[in-house]
């Protein structure tokens, strides 16, 4: 299923889970995080309550994007990452599961509303840095194209991180070229201590045989190592994140 999701194609969403508590059809707010997932941390879990208690939604999209522009596949396979998502889905009934090819977001956006209608509000979840890589032109034939199309279909809700992260956001906003899209861009600050954490803290500590309590969903933990030591991937430490 996944061989077929090719990112020069044209993007569509393959659905792994389709939330049966969720839009169905029907207009509303979709909450849709995509991120390489590898694997699913706490972080992604308090971004998506955060960003639910800002912008409550009638469903929301967890969105692997098989094709990331600024990294190959390693760590976990694709599979396992998936397979992670399913499980974190099963008791959260307002949740889908899905994949896409392409890893820009204005092609994610397209295909979001292929699959779901015009009709709804589509709010991307991100964080700070990849909010920032959002404008960088070097992923753009036509940057102000691209960011007009992405964002008259979509908003985004952006988490901030470091240590004075309202100083950092207020000045992205109000650089010239992000201005014209601020009004669309809404910001919230994750709870003290998860700012940090990253799936790459997760692969060095898998890595280094040390525990991830706290760091992936408590109900994934088991899973996350057991997909760990299936692939072999503890052989080869990384180094630890900066």
């Amino acid at each position: 299923m996944l061989a077929g999701l090719q990112p020069e194609a044209a993007a569509h969403l393959l659905f792994l889970r389709r939330a049966p508590a969720g839009l169905g059809g029907r207009g509303g707010t979709l909450l849709c995080l995509s991120a390489s997932f590898n694997p699913i941390t706490v972080a992604h879990d308090s971004l998506v309550r955060e960003a639910s208690r800002m912008i409550p939604p009638q469903e929301v999209l967890l969105l692997l994007a098989t094709a990331n522009v600024d990294k190959g596949v390693s760590g976990l396979p694709l599979g396992e990452r998936l397979a992670l998502l399913l499980r974190f889905a099963e008791s959260r009934p307002g949740v889908s599961v899905a994949a896409v090819g392409p890893g820009r977001f204005v092609d994610k956006m397209e295909a979001i509303h292929h699959a779901y209608g015009t009709g709804i509000r589509l709010v991307f979840l991100v964080g700070f840095d990849t909010l920032v890589r959002l404008f960088d032109p070097k992923y753009y034939s036509d940057r102000d194209t691209s960011l007009s199309a992405l964002f008259s279909g979509s908003e985004c809700v952006a988490a901030t991180r470091g240590p004075h992260p309202s100083k950092a956001m207020e000045a992205f906003l109000t650089r010239p070229d992000v201005l014209p899209y601020a009004g669309r861009i809404h910001v919230i600050q994750l709870p003290l201590g998860l700012a940090s954490v990253s799936a790459t803290e997760v692969r060095a500590k898998l890595a280094r045989g040390e525990p991830i309590n706290r760091l992936v969903p408590e109900e994934l933990r088991k899973h996350v190592e057991a997909g760990w030591k299936r692939i072999g991937a503890g052989s080869r430490p990384e180094k630890p994140p900066r």
